[in-house]
């Protein structure tokens, strides 16, 4: 593509060089003849410290955020900005021939958009998604290296989305992929809000700070007739209610901040999932779902809530009835002696507590947990917890979950003083051998949530990743076919 192509749009000064660009980038170790390289600073590096490596192994243009004084240099204000808008024009723009929806918040987003895509395509439409697991183009699977991709990354996926004939394109929003501007220049037809509890304060160091991010998508981004659906339960919710007084407001609670409230009422829950009654503007219509707890009613609503926004009718839901989960969200282990064991990503206190509520909740004589907490990661959460597997559990097994760089000891340290008021706590390091301890100790009437890493296949020890499913684990111990 000629550079002058290429900057279409895009704020600069200086003079853009002559040629050809093949690729946009802000890596450094991938420049090459042709390539556009972008400096932007980050956390711990500061890409105008790699211009001048970018340029020598064959950059065709610089692009910074100061005076460099190097060749083929052109400035903006945000490298950021710069390189999400150089990356959409790169693909052709396929943003724009795709209705977008975004879904962000702390718990929910797979299952949700997992449900939001279904119901698009139950309605006849071709959607794609982009999330933690996996992005789908229709039919096809590709795997995921980020929640939210990168740009280069993030405009490939949707140009191949409308190659395939996709009209929508449903993502999760992470909030590191909202303060890096990831999504800068996207117009999304709706946005969601499903909740906000502790995570990521390694990163974002506060709640506040977490909260100002998540918000971005729903304060900066939109266009005048963008529609918002916003978790009227979740107190971070109520808060952007408060911001975005347009917004439909969901929640299984029946006051609501905002005019338009979409009320779920449970009829029922327990191990046959839930049945729900919905309440919007004088119309009703029910839903009953083989999702288990509360947590996941919830999840209902705010597909629902975006469906509705959309102008799908209630007919439609109806799919959402034989919908039994995403890998590793709550995900029934099915074995030979017909134990029942739990597989689910929860690694946030909130998270463990909304899943281990809805396994107390649902009638099992005994609830044992495996869990650990992640390494070089917010620590302050990490007593908490401890408590919320202490409170909801009947045996909590303490093991590592990714340890990074830190040391595995160090980390369960750090969690035991969350687990005082625990019944019975068992402190195994090695994760396979605490959850085969834990299987054994497993009756028939009993449940066992291991807790963590859901659809993850890996452990990351020193920094090197290795081979780890929680489910081939159990499937091997228990010799599943």
């Amino acid at each position: 593509m000629e550079l002058q192509v290429l900057f279409s749009g895009v704020p600069y000064t200086g003079t853009l060089p002559q040629g050809e660009a093949l690729l946009v980038t802000q890596d450094s170790r991938r420049a090459c003849p042709g390539a556009v390289f972008v400096c932007a600073r980050g956390m711990t590096t500061d890409g105008h410290d790699h211009a001048r490596k970018a340029l020598e192994a064959g950059a065709v243009c610089i692009v910074t955020e100061r005076p460099l004084g190097l060749p083929g240099e052109v400035q903006v204000a945000s490298g950021r900005k710069a390189y999400a808008q150089l990356c959409q024009n790169f693909f052709g723009r396929p943003a724009e021939k795709l209705r977008l929806v975004a879904v962000t918040g702390t718990n929910g987003k797979t299952t949700v958009t997992t449900l939001i895509k279904q119901t698009l395509e139950q309605a006849g439409c071709k959607a794609g998604l982009i999330g933690t697991i996996h992005t789908e183009i229709d039919a096809m699977d590709v795997p995921a290296k980020y929640t939210t991709p990168e740009p280069w990354d993030l405009n490939a996926l949707f140009s191949r989305m409308v190659l395939a004939g996709c009209t929508f394109a449903v993502m999760e929003a992470s909030s590191q992929a909202l303060d890096q501007l990831r999504l800068w220049g996207l117009t999304f037809e709706v946005g969601v809000f499903t909740n906000l509890t502790q995570d990521h304060l390694d990163y974002h160091k506060s709640m506040e700070s977490y909260f100002q991010v998540k918000a971005r998508l729903f304060l900066e981004l939109p266009r005048p007739d963008k529609a918002m659906a916003v978790n009227a339960d979740d107190p971070w919710g109520r808060r952007l209610l408060e911001l975005c007084p347009t917004a439909l407001s969901f929640g299984l609670q029946k006051g609501a901040l905002n005019k338009r409230h979409l009320w779920g009422e449970l009829l029922s829950a327990g191990t046959e999932g839930c049945h729900m009654r919905m309440h919007l503007e004088g119309s009703k219509w029910e839903l009953r779902s083989p999702l288990v707890g509360a947590f996941n009613a919830s999840n209902l609503l705010a597909v629902q809530a975006v469906a509705l926004e959309m102008g799908i009718e209630p007919d439609a839901f109806k799919s959402l009835e034989s919908f039994t989960g995403v890998s590793g969200r709550l995900e029934r282990v099915e074995n030979p002696q017909g134990l029942n064991v739990f597989v689910d990503y929860a690694h946030t206190p909130d998270a463990l507590e909304n899943v281990l509520q809805a396994l107390r909740g649902a009638g099992f004589k005994r609830v044992v947990t495996v869990f650990g907490c992640g390494g070089n990661r917010d620590r302050t959460k990490r007593p908490l917890m401890g408590e919320a597997v202490a409170r909801w559990s009947d045996v909590a097994v303490l093991t590592s979950d990714n340890p990074r760089f830190e040391e595995p000891e160090a980390i369960l340290q750090d969690v035991l003083p969350g687990l005082k008021s625990a019944r019975e706590v068992v402190v195994e390091v090695d994760r396979r051998a605490a959850t085969i301890k834990a299987l054994k100790m497993l009756g028939k009437d009993d449940a066992l949530l291991i807790a963590g890493k859901g659809h993850e296949d890996y452990q990351i020890i020193q920094g090197v990743k290795h081979h780890y499913s929680d489910q081939e684990v159990v499937r091997e111990f228990l010799h599943c076919d």
